[in-house]
């Protein structure tokens, strides 16, 4: 005996077609009516245009090498509309997007090149991404120590974290560098948007700070810092919304704030609200940092595994970023910067008076 279809309230699948001149947001509305990952393109859209409507705190997490690449002006268009409100980035994208502010070579090259003889001619690569040896990475090394030279009352004699450290930096750039205007770093800074790094250790800047602390300008970075000033951010955001581009360590300093909250400090408290992540790897052998959404619930990184508000994408960033980006700007109004690097202070001593 024939059954009815357990399908039969499921919306139906029209073919449609794209129409000259198309909206971007018209044409993730028609991939979201289509299948496969284009159906999550839709959905991460709606729920980041959600996140910004509703006034989130958003938290961008950045891997892999995006800026180095030219993304950072997307990163700015968000920072200036006020659709971002804090930073987690691996130090190199902050060090590789300066070199767009002081006028250092970036190439678009292809990727199929024998390496041995760049090597020869002084040149390196990051996949499609080509940078010169001395005109572009030991001039930026150069323009780090100056940095540290100048503007080292600020940066000492007490711990620093690393949000810290990359405003002054931003502010520094934003008044010595000819272009300005193409940085992410600088765009944070003005708009009082903390950068953090995922790791105080693991990038260019880091390496340079090694030489300037031997010519007696030493720095001292605090990851204690950094773990408690992220934790306050959280847990004087009314609502928080992650989107992390990649996963690596930038996707799972962002999601700690949790349980560095409920778990470390002993404080009552739920995780994020909301999240998107966009990324190729998979769960199985543990490079999707932190896993799925799924499992980073069971962490106390997010309240709840509902599938409304937390929306994995599978795919290249680099693709679906620039589409997601496009479609809140144009979608959504213009929010209020926070300026959540002048109130950091009172955050975390909201924090610490709740233990």
């Amino acid at each position: 005996m024939s059954k009815d279809s357990l399908f039969r309230h499921a919306p139906d699948i029209v073919p449609r077609k794209i129409g000259k001149g198309m909206s971007i947001p018209d044409l993730v509305g028609l991939m979201g009516r289509t299948c496969f990952e284009a159906r999550n393109v839709r959905r991460a859209a709606e729920l980041f245009q959600r996140m910004v409507d509703q006034e989130d705190t958003i938290w961008l997490g950045i891997a892999g090498a995006g800026i180095a690449g030219g993304m950072g002006g997307m990163v700015i268009s968000l920072i200036e509309a006020g659709f971002v409100n804090v930073i987690c980035s691996t130090g190199a994208q902050v060090y590789h997007d300066l070199h767009f502010a002081f006028g250092l070579p970036v190439k678009s090259i292809h990727p199929d090149w024998d390496d041995d003889r760049l090597r020869r001619h002084g040149d390196t690569r990051i996949y499609d991404i080509g940078i010169r040896e001395k005109e572009t990475l030991e001039a930026q090394d150069s323009l780090i120590r100056r940095f540290v030279r100048e503007r080292y009352e600020r940066l000492h004699p007490d711990p620093i974290s690393s949000w810290q450290f990359n405003y002054e930096l931003g502010r520094w750039v934003a008044d010595t560098a000819p272009h300005p205007e193409l940085s992410f770093t600088v765009a944070a800074a003005r708009c009082g948007v903390p950068i953090f790094w995922d790791s105080l250790a693991n990038h260019s800047i880091a390496m340079n700070l090694v030489r300037t602390d031997h010519e007696g300008f030493p720095i001292q970075l605090s990851a204690q810092q950094d773990i408690l000033h992220s934790a306050a951010i959280a847990f004087s955001a009314e609502q928080t919304g992650f989107v992390e581009l990649g996963g690596g360590g930038p996707k799972n300093f962002i999601q700690q704030t949790g349980p560095t909250i409920s778990q470390i400090l002993g404080i009552d408290f739920e995780g994020a609200d909301r999240g998107i992540q966009i990324g190729t790897a998979v769960e199985r052998e543990g490079s999707l940092s932190s896993c799925t959404f799924g499992e980073a619930v069971t962490w106390g990184k997010y309240q709840q595994a509902d599938e409304a508000n937390l929306v994995q994408v599978w795919g290249e960033y680099s693709i679906i970023f620039p589409l997601l980006a496009a479609y809140i700007t144009d979608r959504c109004a213009p929010r209020d910067t926070t300026d959540l690097c002048s109130r950091m202070k009172d955050m975390a001593a909201k924090l610490e008076s709740a233990r």
